[in-house]
């Protein structure tokens, strides 16, 4: 195998941890809409169990860093698909055992530990490993993960619940919506064992030969010892750095630029149309139950289709550029989603604005984040930088997560006014914000050594 196979091949494996995140997020949308049904849920019960996980998403980012560190890249993935697979078995079981919705709550935070785990460790053990020049490109291979497994789930989900009464899929469908996703939770585990650790972390643990070995694998001997070179210069505080150290006057503005755009990801709205489109395209657009399936199979293939073109145009346009691009998209998207609902004309304009919507996501702030974050962290505080910004993501996820369903069905929302648009108009509001923060504070990385990039934002801030 040569060295670009290689290279995508470790990528590709590492970048299931997405796929599994996707699957994962497009599992709780097709079954929350049957399950919650099954046991008669709230609004704010329903944003409840859905949102549980997202709080396993928050702890598990936060140890990740800790674990990151100590144990590795590597290792902590190999984590992240035990508990993705006790998740998945576990998430089909209630309605068979008392205390139902505790239950699927429980397994739907152990879920949650691995997709946080797994969102801090695989882009950045793809960017170690990774050549400065493609480094954009084989990030956003873990987005382009994350959209196939949206994409994969909702063509299993139909194939599940398409064709059966709605007495099956109340009380035996979702359960199988859950299992569907053993399958790749156990070949992520089994394919782990194939990839290499992360040279970084091979350098900090002393570790120098097998660190040469595995970057000479993948660029060669000349850019190996130059690399080898670059990583021993930058890592010598890593490992020993305090927390405390993040208040530091060089190293906090950093830590807040990539906590304050982690956030800004998830303000958009884009969880909000993913874990609840199946009731979006019910109630507010007025699709039947037996649309709504193959509707989202149309939404899921758009954000495929979008994230493609941004892994092709990362390296070339850059990351502002795109995320500029995107943030305007997404503004007219929701523009004319919130105006058709309004305005009490909701249709095919309707769905063109969630998928415009969708579509400009999929090219801006859904991979470049995860590109962001993984290159942005100087290497003495990558681990715990990365942590606290995924953790963050998570938290805000959370908050949009929960409170859905909730705005939705508020009086406000309901009333003359809205009419059922109000959601849309907040989203904008944020998306306005990232458009200024994003001119004003995120310096473009495009074909720079992560190396390089830490001399970037000493020039800006001190030495680190």
């Amino acid at each position: 195998m040569g060295r670009k196979g290689f290279l995508i091949m470790i990528s590709s494996i590492a970048a299931l941890g997405g796929f599994l995140f996707g699957y994962d997020t497009g599992v709780i949308n097709g079954t929350q809409f049957y399950f919650s049904k099954y046991f008669d849920l709230s609004a704010a019960l329903k944003g409840w169990v859905v949102g549980s996980a997202l709080l396993g998403c928050f702890v598990g980012a936060l140890v990740a860093g800790p674990l990151s560190k100590k144990f590795g890249r590597k290792s902590s993935l190999i984590l992240s698909a035990l508990l993705f697979t006790i998740s998945a078995w576990g998430s089909g079981l209630p309605g068979f055992l008392p205390e139902s919705v505790t239950l699927l709550v429980c397994f739907r935070l152990i879920g949650g530990l691995g997709i946080g785990i797994a969102s801090m460790n695989a882009p950045m053990y793809i960017a170690e490993l990774s050549p400065a020049n493609i480094r954009g490109k084989m990030v956003t291979y873990y987005q382009m993960a994350i959209v196939i497994g949206f994409f994969i789930v909702f063509l299993v989900t139909y194939y599940i619940g398409s064709g059966q009464s709605e007495d099956y899929n109340l009380n035996t469908g979702w359960r199988w919506m859950f299992w569907s996703e053993l399958i790749p939770c156990l070949l992520f585990l089994l394919l782990l064992f194939l990839v290499p650790k992360s040279p970084r972390w091979l350098m900090l643990k002393g570790r120098r030969e097998e660190a040469y070995q595995v970057l000479d694998k993948i660029h060669g001997e000349e850019l190996a010892n130059e690399e080898i070179e670059e990583i021993e210069e930058s890592i010598q505080q890593e490992g020993g750095l305090p927390l405390k150290e993040i208040f530091k006057k060089s190293v906090f503005p950093i830590i807040l630029i990539g906590l304050v755009i982690s956030g800004l990801q998830q303000f958009t709205g884009i969880n909000a149309v993913l874990y609840y489109g199946a009731d979006i395209f019910e109630k507010a657009l007025g699709f039947g139950q037996e649309d709504v399936l193959a509707q989202q199979i149309l939404l899921a293939g758009v954000n495929v289709a979008f994230t493609i073109l941004a892994m092709n145009t990362v390296d070339r346009w850059g990351r502002k550029p795109l995320i500029m691009i995107g943030s305007v998209g997404m503004i007219i998207g929701f523009a004319l989603l919130g105006v058709t609902l309004m305005t009490s004309n909701v249709g095919i304009i309707s769905l063109i604005g969630i998928l415009f919507f969708v579509g400009s996501f999929a090219m801006s702030m859904g991979p470049i984040v995860w590109v962001l974050l993984s290159e942005m962290f100087p290497n003495s505080i990558r681990s715990i930088g990365m942590s606290i910004a995924v953790a963050v993501q998570w938290g805000a996820n959370y908050v949009v997560s929960q409170s859905f369903p909730i705005v939705v069905e508020s009086e406000a929302n309901t009333g003359e006014i809205w009419n059922g648009s109000l959601p849309y108009f907040i989203f904008i509001f944020f998306i306005i914000i990232i458009i200024i923060f994003t001119w004003k504070f995120i310096p473009e990385t495009k074909g720079r050594s992560l190396e390089k990039i830490e001399k970037l934002w000493e020039g800006k801030y001190g030495k680190i």
